[in-house]
């Protein structure tokens, strides 16, 4: 297992490096670590949407060098990950071979709501790397059962922690607080 020396932060399918959780985050760990929070290339145009995960997944194995060095560490000293199709990309970049400390995915769309059937969870047997997943007991698009019971899939230790009553996106300040502990609490046991 590698120490995490940088953590890397991608935003939701509609939102971008700007929102308020991973600009929390940055603000809280900065001190500790370099942080980057990251826009995928159809945010940087000025798209709302994303191509296909598959799209964004291979622009991001891409780019991880490039950011790594950028913030001045090696690429699998970098912890990744972020809220939602953004972690869920991260993700399918360390299934694909992309080095990585760890995963950091924060209300993880397990599946679309209400769609429990259409899970996004394949390449998660070829995931072994240190996860955490941070989610809300009330979200819509993984309940605590189901992260539960696919993360078994995960080669590597997986580290689950729930925020009581929150749904998709932490919408209260101690929500964001609670995710920002969370990450500072996981890093500590990569020995950062």
């Amino acid at each position: 297992m590698s120490e995490a020396q940088g953590l890397l932060l991608t935003p939701g399918a509609g939102g971008g490096a700007n929102h308020r959780t991973l600009v929390e985050i940055e603000a809280a760990l900065a001190d500790r670590l370099p942080v980057r929070r990251h826009d995928f290339a159809y945010r940087r145009s000025g798209r709302r949407a994303p191509p296909r995960a598959e799209t964004v997944t291979a622009e991001l194995v891409g780019d991880l060098p490039l950011i790594a060095a950028e913030l001045g560490v090696p690429p699998a000293s970098l912890a990744i990950g972020g809220r939602s199709f953004g972690g869920r990309v991260c993700s399918m970049a360390v299934a694909a071979g992309a080095p990585a400390a760890g995963l950091v995915l924060l209300s993880y769309p397990l599946h679309p709501p209400d769609r429990p059937e259409r899970l996004r969870t394949a390449h998660f047997s070829q995931i072994d790397v240190p996860c955490l997943f941070v989610s809300g007991t009330r979200d819509p698009f993984a309940t605590p059962d189901e992260l539960s019971e696919h993360t078994e899939a995960i080669g590597g230790p997986v580290t689950l922690r729930f925020i009581d009553g929150a749904r998709h996106d932490p919408s209260t300040i101690a929500a964001r607080r609670a995710v920002v502990e969370h990450i500072g609490e996981w890093l500590d046991t990569l020995g950062c």
